[in-house]
């Protein structure tokens, strides 16, 4: 039996959240191993790969790649995956809702505002990690300044992370985590987004009804209409080109 086509060129993982998590919270990666990268493609990841080389080669050297959107798990499907949706916001809550963490366990989270980092830090202090969680903010645009990137993955080695947690969005935390992974420690690294703000409580998720339905993203949108409505426009518009393309490739490998 043939295996399945990869959809956009990916592997995609069949673990559950709880198993990703699990496996991140209980395995210690050794220095030889370096930084295990865990991404979760939704459309506009999957939009973005079409012209963004620096977030395509960090898709090809993730370690974990799970379906986050409702159509990227439906497409992989299609292509003949067994695959459930696993959303970063799962992930997130079942690592940060973990009852007990190693004594080598030291997360470090990149985050985007003050406020996040409070939160992060009572979280921290509730769950016994108060002294073994660093954070930092980075400014928007920090992918781009090499300079400032050497300094925040020193920051982030100094600190020991054995649990890395980007929550500062696409496609700047992948790139960031795949650019520099030869100078952050052994981790594992979690490309998260919003999801730490909604395991904190600061956002609030759509009901499990929405979200059985498929209809998580017009939640969102309902929260931050000017935030998100051209990017949901602009993304399904580069996912439905991105399967055009997947779709052809893959015509084009059988005539051959």
């Amino acid at each position: 039996m043939s295996e399945p086509k990869r959809p956009f060129g990916l592997t995609l993982s069949p673990a559950t959240a709880q198993q990703i998590a699990d496996e991140a919270l209980q395995t210690r990666r050794e220095p030889a191993e370096g930084v295990a990268l865990v991404v979760t493609p939704n459309i506009e990841h999957i939009a973005r790969l079409r012209r963004t080389p620096a977030l395509a080669r960090a898709y090809g050297n993730a370690a974990v790649i799970v379906c986050d959107g409702w159509p990227v798990r439906r497409y992989a499907t299609l292509c003949g995956w067994s695959v459930e949706r696993v959303t970063g916001c799962d992930i997130a809550v079942a690592l940060m809702g973990a009852d007990t963490y190693a004594p080598w366990q030291r997360p470090f989270f990149v985050l985007d505002t003050a406020e996040t980092e409070r939160a992060v830090l009572d979280w921290a202090a509730k769950r016994g990690l108060a002294g073994r969680v660093g954070t930092i903010i980075p400014p928007f645009g920090f992918e781009n300044d090499d300079a400032l990137c050497r300094d925040m993955a020193a920051k982030i080695q100094a600190h020991g992370a054995t649990l890395l947690i980007m929550a500062v969005g696409a496609p700047r935390s992948e790139i960031f985590v795949d650019r520099y992974r030869s100078l952050l420690p052994p981790c594992w690294a979690f490309c998260v987004g919003q999801a730490v703000k909604i395991a904190l409580g600061l956002v609030q998720r759509a009901p499990s009804r929405w979200q059985a339905v498929g209809l998580e993203w017009l939640w969102r949108l309902r929260q931050e209409p000017r935030r998100l409505a051209r990017r949901y426009v602009v993304s399904s518009v580069g996912f439905m080109l991105a399967v055009v393309e997947d779709r052809r490739r893959t015509a084009a490998r059988v005539r051959v």
